[in-house]
């Protein structure tokens, strides 16, 4: 035999022992389900697997659950939208979120929060928040978790996984997992400062699924130096406005800020927004045109816009002068560029700022009964790692609650 053989087979057979050495050492744990990730979805989902007599794990690799439960709604929790429909919705597939939204529905959750008695208000189109904190949803979620059985490990890193015959492995220092049911339930790429990562798709990738590319939504778009310079005596302004892309539009509050533009609306049709499209924003939507009267154009805009805008819109795109001046085609083009504002946004504020991510996990491989793969039985993917991105307004903590409840029904 080659000395060098000879040599990589000892070593082989060194790294092999040592390895079965480790593995002797692990304890070995069973459970029915077990759940990566202490989000919404993946509480939720635990909970109801649970009420069903399954032996239940949440894994969880920060130092608690629900963190970014605990900073939504403004520390309120916007903890669903009573208007929840497949409509408010992205995703390859736009009808795949139809059937566990049908089957757990705002109401539904609404009836869980009146039974933990936590008061809540709707504060507009719809959307449901505590009175008094978002812990209180936290708190929902871990008594419900408690009264279910469900055991929850916080402060763990998951090392490997893998499945054997019909048993999940997960590999967790100095403990062996297995399981015969396995869910994902680890989020996006959003809010990267609470620690958000791609394990989600990594595992994916492991079993062999398709993944939508992920990108940033409901995310503060960036502007080109030479516009936020001539935009920047505006930062703080905030304007009811309709922004559109594409066929798309939302009207809601524009928000111009020192490094672009934010607000309820922009965060909106970031979702639908990629790198080069154009933006329109309408100004003024409640204005179709305007007549020739004594007024200056910057008094007549100041009826509808703050003043200081429309100082620096004049100043900007048109010398203000009474409006019986201009002729009809210089108003024609006046209200046009109002309510015709377009923008090329230079990017969006990424990962870090974003509150959601679109794309995920192919629904393609997913049953929309279930949540389970389709090429993986016993493995499933639920909440924001899938690609299901619900728009602003408790449409994502539905997303979670439904797609929970149908995986947590069926494990």
């Amino acid at each position: 035999m080659d000395f060098r053989l000879w040599t990589l087979d000892t070593k082989l057979e060194t790294l092999n022992s040592e390895l079965e050495t480790l593995n002797s050492e692990l304890e070995t744990l069973h459970y029915d389900v077990i759940i990566i990730g202490g989000g919404a979805a993946g509480l939720f989902c635990a909970s109801e697997a649970g009420k069903r007599g399954r032996k239940v794990l949440v894994i969880e690799h920060a130092g608690r659950v629900g963190k970014k439960i605990a900073i939504s709604g403004g520390g309120r929790c916007n903890f669903t939208n009573i208007y929840a429909t497949a409509e408010q919705f992205l995703s390859a597939n736009p009808h795949f979120c139809k059937s566990a939204l049908a089957r757990y529905t705002p109401h539904d959750f609404i009836a869980l929060v009146n039974k933990h008695d936590i008061r809540y208000h709707e504060k507009k189109l719809g959307q449901l928040f505590c009175n008094e904190s978002a812990q209180q949803i936290i708190d929902l979620l871990l008594n419900e978790c408690a009264d279910a059985g469900v055991e929850i490990s916080c402060n763990s890193t998951v090392d490997s996984i893998a499945k054997i015959d019909d048993q999940f492995e997960v590999i967790i220092k100095p403990h062996r997992l297995t399981s015969t049911s396995l869910v994902i339930a680890t989020g996006g790429l959003s809010i990267k400062p609470l620690g958000a990562t791609d394990f989600g798709y990594r595992i994916a990738e492991q079993f062999g699924l398709a993944i939508e590319p992920p990108r940033p939504g409901l995310v503060p778009f960036t502007l080109d130096p030479s516009l936020l310079e001539r935009l920047s005596k505006l930062s703080g302004i905030s304007i009811d406005a309709v922004v559109s892309h594409n066929k798309t539009s939302f009207r809601e509050n524009v928000l111009i800020t020192h490094r672009g533009l934010s607000g309820p609306a922009v965060l909106q049709i970031s979702s639908y927004w990629k790198p080069g499209d154009t933006i329109s924003i309408d100004l003024l939507p409640d204005i179709e045109s305007f007549e020739a009267d004594e007024a200056e154009l910057i008094n007549v805009l100041a009826r509808s816009l703050p003043k200081r805008f429309a100082q620096a819109w004049c100043e900007l795109f048109a010398h203000s002068k009474p409006l019986k001046q201009y002729g009809r085609r210089e108003l024609e083009t006046i209200a046009s560029q109002l309510h015709d504002f377009k923008i090329l946004p230079s990017g969006t504020e990424g990962f870090k700022k974003a509150e959601v991510t679109v794309g995920g996990i192919s629904t393609r491989e997913l049953s929309s009964q279930t949540m389970e793969a389709k090429k993986v039985p016993g493995l499933y993917f639920i909440g924001e790692v899938v690609d299901v991105t619900g728009h602003l307004g408790g449409y994502n903590f539905q997303w979670a609650w439904s797609s929970g409840y149908v995986a947590g029904q069926s494990l």
